[in-house]
């Protein structure tokens, strides 16, 4: 710079190195071009005379942000470079790792300076620590002499296995070539992200003339950004020159006093700067556009490392995401996370193994320890295997296979996490017996003991139990109920037609077919002659009238008003309860009923029952506890068969009235009995079936919120429960549901109101009758017997209310000729008699000679 008059420099290709020339570059006022020295903290906005001819490593931080979220990593854990290069981008990958909820659970720094034996011991070292850390998802920022150390050892350790997630910065994916084909076969599934080169036609020529000169060499990212480079100082420097004459060029570079190191200020650096700012043109690279002393932003191409070769898988916009492999046919709408064609995208990543399944990125660590012990129930069949079943070798008597609703639950919760669980299955046994060691609640103990790291199957989320264990999320119903036997269908009944109502309202719906029944009579026999004759025949006539209404098959006519009142108000009664009944005696047909043998459980220590619960659960302790059952009414039984039978016998033939059992179960009881048994009374809560582990282990939230994907994935569920449990339609009608009497008949008050408006218009229509009968005869019959007692009028008045009202005068008094006895009681028999008052005291006369034995004389 001082003794060659250097009026820009290209160059170093290091970070570290550009810093000090940078430095040296703004003290004589020259441009400083570097097209490798990509360290975010070499910023040109900070270093006026610093152009840089790459990308800013900053550039590719969201594109390996975008790798991360797509699989759902929680946590990566950081190796980078100890220097300049490496340490500036560390702030900005912790950002971006925090915008998609992911944190850098460990950093790994390694000094590239330090000798060959130091780095790598220091390399064993730092991944030795990370083996034993859970997270699996590892993210190298270095440059390429360095990297290649690491994965050389890396490779060795056995750390380029399934599991492992390895993701690589642009200072790896760049130079792959120029580390060497044993290097990149040690590398097989790493992934990467680099700057998108289109493959344009002036890169092909000048990757045919590169070849015809280095036959053994391959260009990479970095030669190209080296052209452009000098393709573009170059064509600023033509620029320059043509502005300004030779002489004048070589006066002005030699003015000036000295300054640092005798460096004199150019003054013809800021000029040549201000040239390479407006450079723009189309290099092999791409668009060149120095905007801000510094290229701008591409896209980013992802690779993957296969065997001695790399591929390219796709490729990452900052303004669409990751997409298909042809940039110009990106949409708006592929998105990460959003395009079906991004999901088979990156899953034709092949990764470290080889495999294409995808790395969970975390799982719990082995080295040093063996797989995760869980201990599991095991069940004497057939005692609910539906849950949890162990099936052994004959010969070995060793457990060969596990199944069963609580275990698929598990499993399915497994895949849900986003990290690889090891373990091993052990069923809780005594020595080589196939029975369980002990109760649940002795299971469960064993992993406070740390005989078991966690206890899978169906045990129940207890208070008292949390004490030793934490337990899951459930993953079942929650709650303890109780099972009886039911009583005999009522369909077996031969009176079953009586049910439908009750005998209040049978009752008094018989009496009231009477009383209308009578107030028709009342209100019809003066003027109807189909309600006279022999008293028998009119009793008769009021009860096959009202009963006939049942069916509306009455046939005898209506003359008076009141009546059709009367009969079309009990009619519409009539027809309410003929369709009431109607319906209830259907649904007691067809209808299946359930009525318990015990309604509540006050019934059963009221009647000293015997209750029984299953072998090995906690109901014993519910029972004794909290129900106050007295222990020696307590029996205990082993499987669904001996529950079966004891309900079958009663109590009072050595069996019980009522299993008590937690819902799950109690569903599963009566899939198999469904016609014999229900379960009533109330639910007594509890929180469910749930997998316990060690009290404050990481496990439990993880698999907490994997069980709640499961059981929300209602697909996933109803296959589950339909391999296992059947169709639960089948008894839809017990499952869930609390019956505690026989359906009820209908009642006299359901009624009531109707009952009361037919009484009100009988009642109203029978007084208006009588109340004007009264007033129309009663001052004849005062008349006639003046000095006769109210009750001796009252039965002369009863008397002609029951004759005839519509016989005309003449009829009986005849005016020439003497009417014979005879005539006369073939009149009275026919029962018609004139109706006004004036006849009707002839009539009493008539009555009166009749009865002396004296012949009626003819009036004047």
């Amino acid at each position: 710079m001082k003794e060659d008059e250097v009026h820009a420099i290209i160059g170093p290709q290091r970070s570290a190195q550009a810093k000090f020339v940078i430095s040296l570059g703004e003290k004589a006022q020259i441009p400083i071009i570097s097209f490798s020295a990509t360290s975010p903290s070499l910023s040109p906005t900070l270093n006026p005379f610093f152009i840089r001819t790459s990308q800013d490593d900053f550039s590719q931080v969201k594109a390996i942000a975008s790798i991360v979220q797509h699989y759902g990593w929680r946590e990566v854990v950081l190796i980078y470079e100890d220097s300049e290069y490496g340490n500036g981008l560390v702030p900005y990958l912790t950002d971006a790792f925090q915008q998609i909820d992911t944190s850098i659970s460990y950093r790994s720094a390694i000094s590239p300076t330090s000798s060959y034996d130091q780095r790598q011991s220091k390399i064993v070292t730092e991944l030795s620590v990370i083996m034993k850390l859970q997270t699996r998802v590892v993210l190298v920022h270095m440059t390429g002499s360095l990297g290649s150390e690491l994965f050389k050892v890396s490779a060795k350790m056995k750390m380029m296995s399934k599991g492992f997630a390895w993701i690589v910065t642009d200072g790896l994916s760049t130079l792959l070539y120029p580390i060497g084909i044993d290097v990149m076969d040690k590398m097989q599934g790493v992934v990467g992200v680099r700057p998108y080169v289109p493959l344009s036609k002036g890169l092909k020529d000048f990757k045919v003339r590169f070849h015809k000169e280095k036959s053994t060499s391959e260009i990479n990212l970095f030669g190209i950004y080296a052209y452009d480079t000098v393709w573009a100082l170059a064509s600023a420097t033509d620029r320059f020159v043509a502005t300004m004459n030779s002489s004048c060029f070589r006066q002005k570079t030699r003015k000036n006093g000295s300054g640092l190191f005798g460096l004199r200020a150019s003054e013809l650096g800021p000029k040549l700067l201000d040239m390479l700012e407006g450079t723009k043109f189309k290099g092999l690279s791409g668009e060149f556009d120095l905007k801000g002393r510094q290229l701008q932003p591409v896209d980013y191409e992802i690779t993957n490392m296969g065997r001695k070769r790399e591929r390219v898988i796709g490729y990452y916009s900052s303004e669409k995401g990751i997409g298909s492999h042809d940039l110009s046919q990106l949409s708006s709408s592929v998105l990460i996370n959003s395009s079906n064609y991004v999901e088979n995208l990156l899953e034709t990543i092949v990764w470290p193994g080889p495999t294409r399944t995808p790395p969970r990125g975390w799982v719990i660590p082995v080295v040093g320890r063996p797989k995760l012990k869980i201990g599991v129930p095991v069940k004497e069949a057939p005692n609910f295997e539906e849950f949890f079943k162990v099936e052994w070798d004959p010969h070995t008597n060793k457990p060969i296979n596990f199944s069963g609703f609580s275990y698929d639950i598990f499993v399915e919760s497994l895949k849900k996490l986003p990290f690889d669980v090891p373990y091993d299955l052990i069923p809780y046994v005594n020595g080589s017996s196939k029975r369980m060691a002990g109760t649940y609640d002795d299971l469960l103990y064993q992993i406070k003991n740390k005989r078991f790291d966690a206890v899978v199957g169906d045990t129940s989320i207890v208070a008292y139990r949390t004490s030793y264990v934490d337990f899951t999320l459930p993953y079942s119903e929650s709650g303890v109920s109780m099972v009886v036997k039911i009583k005999d269908d009522n369909k077996k009944n031969m009176w079953i037609f009586l049910k439908p109502l009750s005998w209040e309202l049978w009752l008094t719906t018989g009496g009231a077919f009477v009383v209308t029944g009578f107030v028709v009579w009342i209100l019809e026999h003066r003027t109807n002659s189909e309600f006279r004759g022999p008293p028998n025949q009119q009793v008769g006539t009021i009860f096959w009238f009202s009963f006939s209404t049942l069916v509306f098959a009455h046939r005898e006519k209506v003359m008076n008003n009141w009546s059709r009142f009367v009969l079309i108000i009990w009619i519409f009664v009539v027809l309410i309860l003929t369709q009431s009944y109607t319906a209830s005696l259907a649904s007691l047909l067809t209808v299946q009923r359930l009525p318990p043998t015990v309604v509540d459980i006050d019934e059963l220590i009221r009647n000293g029952a015997f209750v029984g619960y299953m072998k090995n659960s906690y109901i014993r302790e519910l029972l004794i506890g909290q129900l106050n059952f007295n222990e020696s009414k307590l029996k205990v039984y082993s499987s669904p068969v001996e529950s079966h039978e004891a309900l079958s016998k009663g109590s009072k033939k050595g069996g019980v009235d009522a299993i008590f059992d937690e819902i799950p179960y109690i569903k599963l009881f009566l899939a198999k009995y469904c016609s014999k048994y229900m379960m009533v009374g109330p639910t007594y809560k509890s929180d469910g079936f749930g997998f316990a582990f060690p009290i404050g282990s990481p496990l439990v939230s993880h698999i907490s919120r994997a069980i709640l994907n499961v059981t929300q994935d209602h697909k996933k569920m109803q296959e589950l429960e339909q391999k296992y449990f059947g169709n639960k339609n089948k008894c839809q009608y017990q499952a869930g549901s609390t019956v505690s009497s026989d359906g009820p008949s209908l009642s006299l008050y359901s009624f009531g109101g109707l009952f009361i408006i037919t009484g009100l218009a009988s009642t109203c229509s029978c007084f208006i009758h009588l109340v004007k009968f009264y007033r129309k005869h009663w001052p004849a019959v005062n008349s006639i017997h003046p000095e006769g007692s109210l009750l001796y009028k009252f039965s002369e008045m009863a008397k002609y209310f029951d004759k005839r009202d519509n016989v005309p005068l003449d009829s009986l008094t005849r005016s020439s000729d003497k009417v014979s006895e005879d005539e006369v009681s073939s009149v009275i028999d026919e029962g018609v008699l004139q109706s006004d008052s004036s006849n009707f005291t002839q009539e009493i006369v008539l009555l009166e000679t009749m009865d002396s034995g004296c012949n009626l004389s003819p009036h004047s």
